[in-house]
């Protein structure tokens, strides 16, 4: 459609050349003649008028396709339109990218880049000498300081409202409307703040109030706000060498904080290693345990071929057990046997030895008893014996012994013969005389 546009264009200025040309050529050949006749030239033509009527039938048909193509307007991509009538002013409606047809020679179109545009109010690189950009915003916080922003603002044109951005707002708009609200919202909102909510703890919160403000007042005039960032902050000199030192012990503090989260891990860390080893010796415990009831099982399989065999042994033991059980039970007879056949022997030994013993003693108290009455008769013929024997017994203790010559008074007699008339102490004597009983052992 363009180069139809521009082929119409190319047609219709040839068209108004022409008829252009064909007055200004015959404009030239009448001076021509008219020179030549001035000369003195007899035989040069009379000069004839300038034909009109051919020009203005060209410039007439020239009109038609410049009309036409001035009636064709093409709006580029990214870009909008709105149509402006010589008549009726703006018209209502926009023009997207496209082919358009307008009335020629009352409309117009007036163009506008739908595109996002960006508008960065503030603080810029500092320059060589430290110098901030123009376009500077300084705003004021709660306590009076003046802070320097670096704000930038992303937006673009609303499309439905194109027709009012030209007929009511200052034009161009993005360096005429967005400026002075940009730097008022923010202006605002800033006193409600202090500085270091401004520089740090409520950062985000007063950037998001001032994009809400700044997208509503632009909004009702028909412009989109996409993003409103806060990309620096310039803070006084005093309280910024405060600050830096606050901010450095916050550094600290989260530093020590990290610090503190990595042991805590550590120590997580830790204990999860210790359950894995306690899961690990569980499971090798519970494998062990399985392989050890496979073990039972494999056993117990054999077992059931084994267990035939082994109780066939254990009742060969328990025959090899009676056997042996009844040849020590033979044994235990056959040795009492022999200790009673050893006791009975040794019983008629000691019997014999017994009987022989006491046939000595009788013997021997038979033989003393004969004495005893041989001594007794013979004490009781010569009584002075018994003097002699006492002396006797006596000589190694005592050298003289005096009796009287006829032997009375001695303690002697008088024991003789009380010996001789105590009953008592003569069955003693008697019994003292007869042989010892037989042993039965």
């Amino acid at each position: 459609m363009i180069a139809l546009k521009l082929l119409l264009t190319f047609a219709g200025v040839l068209l108004l050349a022409a008829a252009l040309g064909i007055p200004l050529y015959g404009l030239w050949v009448r001076l021509k003649l008219m020179r030549r006749k001035a000369a003195g030239e007899t035989e040069a033509p009379e000069p004839e008028g300038i034909a009109w009527r051919g020009p203005v039938a060209l410039v007439l048909v020239a009109c038609l396709p410049l009309l036409i193509a001035s009636s064709i307007v093409v709006v580029p991509s990214g870009m909008g339109g709105v149509r402006v009538s010589q008549v009726r002013g703006t018209l209502p409606g926009t023009l997207f990218p496209g082919v358009h047809f307008i009335t020629p020679l009352i409309e117009s179109v007036q163009t506008f880049d739908l595109r996002d545009h960006l508008f960065t109010a503030g603080m810029a690189e500092m320059g060589a000498k430290g110098g901030a950009a123009q376009n500077g915003l300084s705003v004021q916080s709660r306590e009076g300081l003046n802070i320097g922003l670096a704000v930038t603002v992303r937006y673009r044109l609303d499309p439905n409202k194109l027709d009012n951005v030209q007929a009511h707002m200052p034009q161009p708009v993005d360096k005429e409307l967005v400026p002075p609200v940009v730097a008022s919202a923010w202006r605002e909102l800033a006193p409600e703040y202090t500085v270091r909510e401004i520089f740090s703890t409520k950062r985000e919160e007063v950037r998001s109030r001032a994009a809400n403000i700044i997208t509503h007042k632009l909004g009702a005039d028909g412009i989109l706000v996409e993003e409103v960032m806060l990309s620096d902050i310039q803070l006084p000199e005093q309280y910024a060498k405060g600050l830096e030192g606050l901010l450095l012990k916050e550094q600290e503090d989260d530093q020590m904080g990290v610090v503190t989260d990595i042991q805590q891990k550590q120590v997580k860390i830790a204990e999860l290693q210790a359950e894995a080893e306690a899961v690990q010796k569980v499971k090798e415990a519970e494998g062990e345990a399985q392989s050890k009831v496979v073990e039972a099982k494999g056993e117990a399989d054999a077992m059931q071929y084994t267990l035939p065999l082994k109780q066939k042994q254990i009742e060969q033991s328990k025959l090899e057990a009676e056997a042996r059980k009844e040849a020590t039970i033979e044994n235990a007879e056959a040795d009492a046997q022999a200790k009673v056949i050893d006791s009975k022997a040794e019983l008629e030994r000691r019997n014999l030895l017994a009987d022989a013993e006491a046939g000595r003693v009788r013997l021997m108290a038979k033989a003393n008893a004969e004495r005893m009455t041989s001594e007794a008769e013979l004490l009781n013929k010569s009584p002075l014996l018994i003097n002699k024997i006492i002396a006797e017994r006596l000589s190694d203790k005592i050298q003289v012994v005096m009796v009287p010559s006829d032997g009375k008074f001695f303690f002697a007699n008088d024991v003789f013969k009380s010996m001789a008339q105590n009953p008592v102490v003569k069955q003693e004597m008697d019994s003292e005389a007869e042989p010892a009983p037989r042993s039965g052992h």
